[in-house]
């Protein structure tokens, strides 16, 4: 096997990670070739497919025969390897967990070119270590992931106004009996107004409820393809305080509490809609972070995070605000509280800004997402991911230890 003969390397998916994660400290390994589904079972809902299945092409082949993943993160261009190994989370976490939690088993290949099978009751604690791992135990070949019945491609979305980013949690804590929520926060308000957001929740739609509400209409709608491109790169000037604190305001006064029929695209995965919208941050390009807090601490620490985002200088324009539970694996992400995700876009000063926004993370008890970052220093994620030394001892009793490395790693330092 090739990986016998690379020093250094980690595997990558569709390379939708915000970070370096994707990256190997020496070589990179494309698996978006290992690409077959090779078995599903309509009665238990359990598919095996190779890792480089992207989630785009899981949902167009079993959503009309009445099938959908049970979590998805907030874009379908991602490969199944790379969801395992972020162990990623979705508008739905408060409710089912993360896409681990749907992981029955798993063909990993270590760096030996030995391959092993793990699943809960099969190798247990590298299965554990191998979610939301990072791609760091071993390459993720081949996955068998159950997915869940749904009826139409259809969303029952209800919005609903929060005055503040305390308010905003206050509606998700409230409705974590909706299959989905999510909100999204405006980060340039002030005041009694800081965080002001829209909360929406969701629910997939009966077959019964769609011809009463919408007769006629397709039910698993046709949404595929990437939409529109943005062409070129944004002028600097188009993305800047004064323009997105205009939109922000616009957007909070028009919204409306309302309950509609959307289709499952615009639910779940609305930037899909835009191709290469990350150019509308101009050649510097943008940043993202996020991060989650304890729910003991959200409260008060929350309203300083958006407090200093306000004041800084350095807009976000996309802001989500979500509630999660318990993470499935060692280095998983989530943890029973709160979590933000933002969008900067790259300046001078925006790195003064984030090293600030880890302090109080930090301080929190919080932690930042692996998947999305590209910047945090070795002595925060230490703080944030207590498991760290079990994950390390895991790696070292499999010789993945100084064989398996990607930039964020060895940023890190794992």
């Amino acid at each position: 096997m090739l990986q016998r003969h690379i020093p250094t390397y980690v595997a990558r998916g569709n390379g939708r990670s915000y970070g370096d994660a994707g990256i190997g400290a020496g070589v990179t390994l494309d698996m978006r070739r290992f690409d077959r589904m090779k078995g599903f079972d309509e009665t238990s809902g359990l598919l095996t497919v190779e890792a480089g299945v992207l989630l785009a092409d899981l949902i167009d082949r079993f959503l009309p025969r009445g099938f959908f993943p049970a979590v998805v993160p907030g874009t379908r261009f991602v490969t199944i390897g790379g969801m395992i190994a972020a162990d990623v989370h979705g508008k739905n976490h408060h409710w089912v967990g993360g896409f681990g939690d749907h992981v029955e088993a798993l063909k990993l290949m270590f760096p030996s070119g030995q391959t092993v099978r793990c699943s809960r009751d099969e190798n247990s604690d590298l299965f554990k270590a191998t979610i939301g791992g990072m791609g760091l135990t071993g390459t993720i070949v081949e996955a068998t992931i159950r997915l869940i019945k749904v009826e139409t491609g259809w969303m029952g979305q209800n919005t609903v106004r929060a005055e503040n980013i305390l308010s905003a949690v206050q509606l998700l804590t409230a409705n974590e009996g909706a299959s989905y929520a999510v909100a999204w926060v405006d980060c340039l308000s002030k005041g009694n107004a800081l965080g002001r957001s829209l909360v929406y929740l969701g629910e997939h739609v009966s077959l019964d409820a769609l011809q009463e509400r919408k007769p006629g209409a397709p039910i698993y709608p046709n949404t595929r393809g990437r939409g529109i491109a943005v062409p070129l790169d944004a002028p600097g000037f188009l993305l800047n305080r004064h323009s997105i604190r205009a939109f922000n305001a616009l957007r909070y006064a028009r919204a409306r509490t309302k309950d509609e029929l959307v289709t499952w695209q615009s639910y779940f995965f609305p930037l899909d809609g835009l191709d290469q919208w990350n150019r509308l941050y101009g050649r510097r390009g943008f940043l993202q972070y996020q991060f989650v807090l304890p729910h003991q601490t959200a409260s008060r620490v929350l309203p300083e995070i958006m407090g200093e985002i306000a004041t800084s200088g350095n807009p976000s324009f996309l802001a989500v605000l979500k509630t999660l539970g318990k993470g499935g694996g060692q280095l998983s992400f989530p943890m029973p509280g709160v979590t933000l995700a933002l969008d900067f876009p790259i300046s001078d000063s925006i790195f003064s800004l984030l090293d600030r926004l880890d302090r109080l993370v930090v301080e929190g008890g919080g932690r930042l997402y692996l998947a999305k970052d590209a910047r945090q220093r070795p002595e925060t994620f230490e703080a944030g991911y207590p498991n760290l030394s079990i994950f390390r001892q895991q790696r070292r009793a499999i010789g993945a230890e100084g064989r398996l490395a990607s930039m964020l790693s060895k940023r890190i330092a794992v």
